[in-house]
């Protein structure tokens, strides 16, 4: 799906990111792991073309980004991400989900809005207003309003952060079900190596910007190669 070349993203004169090189296969869950200001929120901003690298290219499919061009419309719809924050409008739930589909003009949608609300267990609540909802029954408000745009690529920014372990284990369900039976790809970004052990495919270590080390699961849990990635995984904290 993406191919990261020599990629580096700054600001203010400060390289924040600085990706050598990055695959990302179609159908995977890649977790990205590392500690706060490693660079992992600025990654996905770059995945879902927010904001342009500095130097360096992103092949995303069949189009490229780079510092002065950015893929068209049609292809960066093809991506979504899912904030660790929801930002929520002042509607009903349901409005919320509908939202994406009516910007991109769709007419008709009731079935995908209710269908999608009964995939993330909200359907009982449609007709409530978004300020009196839970912190977890946000996340899911924000899951579901990415999901029923049948994203090809999903980016997810600490979905379940400070939520309870209810939530946490929804939140999980769904977006295991949504790579195995749509085949999403999918970037996770998470502080919690449980998570990335329960949900991934491949685990990437981002340290002050640059990737330590990328595996597998399995390798990356049970044999790391790098002495900073054993550190990781035992539990230490890295700066």
């Amino acid at each position: 799906m993406y191919q990261l070349q020599q990629v580096a993203k700054s600001y203010n004169g400060r390289c924040v990111l600085q990706i050598d090189a990055l695959d990302i296969w179609r159908g995977e869950i890649l977790a990205v792991v590392g500690p706060s200001g490693a660079g992992k929120s600025t990654l996905l901003r770059l995945l879902n073309f927010l904001e342009p690298p500095s130097r360096g290219s992103i092949r995303f499919l069949n189009a490229e980004s780079g510092p002065d061009r950015t893929p068209p419309l049609a292809l960066r719809r093809r991506v979504t991400t899912v904030f660790q924050r929801p930002i929520l409008l002042n509607r009903t739930v349901w409005a919320n989900v509908a939202y994406g589909l009516q910007l991109r003009g769709r007419r008709e949608f009731a079935d995908e809005v209710q269908a999608t609300l009964e995939q993330v267990g909200l359907a009982a609540m449609s007709r409530k207003r978004a300020h009196t909802l839970s912190g977890g029954e946000a996340q899911r408000v924000a899951l579901a309003r990415a999901m029923v745009l049948r994203p090809e690529v999903l980016l997810l920014d600490e979905p379940t952060a400070n939520l309870d372990p209810y939530n946490v284990g929804l939140i999980e369900e769904i977006v295991r079900a949504l790579n195995q039976e749509q085949g999403t790809t999918q970037v996770l970004v998470t502080h919690n190596i449980f998570q990335a052990r329960r949900l991934a495919h491949r685990v990437a270590l981002l340290l002050e910007g640059r990737i330590v080390e990328i595996a597998d699961v399995d390798s990356f849990f049970g044999s790391p190669r790098d002495p900073r990635t054993a550190a990781f995984v035992r539990g230490e904290m890295i700066y």
